[in-house]
């Protein structure tokens, strides 16, 4: 239950109330933009919320337990703040939504309702609809590790421990032309060996993309040409002359943490697992059981 401050309550339990609901949007890059359902922007708590982009909320509930809790945000592409490209782009995964609850007449009388995160967005017709996912949502991604023989940390994070800005494992290039099936020519790259950044990470630093992230899955030379496929979900097709940083690319297995990064002793994985095949074979005579490593 909601608890409201008490001018606001005060106003509640009059007989005539002015009341609307505004939507605090805070994007992963730190951008704020506000939006209401009232006829006029408000201010309200160093925010303002501006009316144009035609929002409207589904009903929502706050239930008893650890159950997850949604509500979906509907609105049209015709606010200046929110573009299709920026939704299709990724900007908006996970972004924070507070909903408020707000006098009209005295913004300065409000509560806030409900804090969650932007979960599935839809798109058609010119609209958009916005699940938004209560807090409880985190409660329902898996925790803790699966015992694999691959390695399930990110290089260059904290549990990797690889320094990635290193001469060597850093490049940079602009695109030199692009197509719709996500192979892109660039340039910049030419002192690579031919799979240096396969798997690795692209980041644009200019154009439609920009501050955008993507997984490379395969570098490839075709004569002079440098080739790099991008496994896209979403996004805008890059142009020439976008410009991007890329690091090397780690397949996960413990041959390349120790041969390309000399960083086996932190290596994430359980190399020397054996699989099905080896935890259920026979006994056969000549076979070695000398307590050492299944998998070299």
């Amino acid at each position: 239950m909601s608890t409201y401050p008490e001018a606001l309550a005060g106003h509640l339990s009059g007989q005539l109330t002015t009341l609307c609901h505004c939507w605090r949007l805070t994007r992963r890059d730190g951008v704020v933009t506000g939006f209401t359902d009232h006829d006029r922007a408000l201010a309200v708590d160093g925010t303002t919320f501006e009316p144009e982009s035609g929002f409207s909320a589904s009903e929502a509930r706050d239930r008893l337990g650890l159950a997850t809790d949604t509500v979906d945000i509907e609105g049209a592409l015709s606010s200046l703040h929110i573009r299709e490209e920026d939704i299709a782009a990724g900007r908006y995964d996970g972004a924070k939504v507070e909903t408020l609850l707000v006098n009209w007449r005295e913004p300065s009388q409000f509560a806030l309702l409900r804090t969650a995160t932007v979960g599935k967005i839809t798109r058609s017709d010119h609209r958009f609809i916005a699940e938004l996912e209560s807090l409880t949502q985190a409660l329902d991604h898996p925790q803790g590790r699966y015992m694999r023989r691959t390695c399930d940390a990110e290089l260059g994070d904290q549990r990797c421990g690889f320094v990635t800005s290193q001469p060597g494992y850093q490049g940079s290039g602009s695109v030199v032309s692009a197509n719709a099936t996500d192979a892109v020519s660039v340039s910049g790259l030419e002192a690579f060996a031919a799979s240096w950044f396969s798997h690795g990470l692209l980041t644009w630093q200019s154009g439609a993309n920009v501050g955008r992230s993507e997984r490379i899955g395969i570098h490839r030379k075709s004569g002079a040409e440098t080739v790099l496929t991008l496994s896209r979900k979403d996004g805008t097709t890059p142009e020439a002359g976008d410009s991007f940083l890329v690091v090397a690319g780690c397949d996960k297995t413990f041959a390349t943490c120790k041969a390309k990064f000399a960083n086996a002793v932190n290596f994430r994985g359980f190399p020397h697992l054996p699989g099905n095949d080896a935890g259920y074979a026979y006994v056969t005579e000549g076979g070695q059981f000398d307590g050492g490593p299944l998998v070299p």
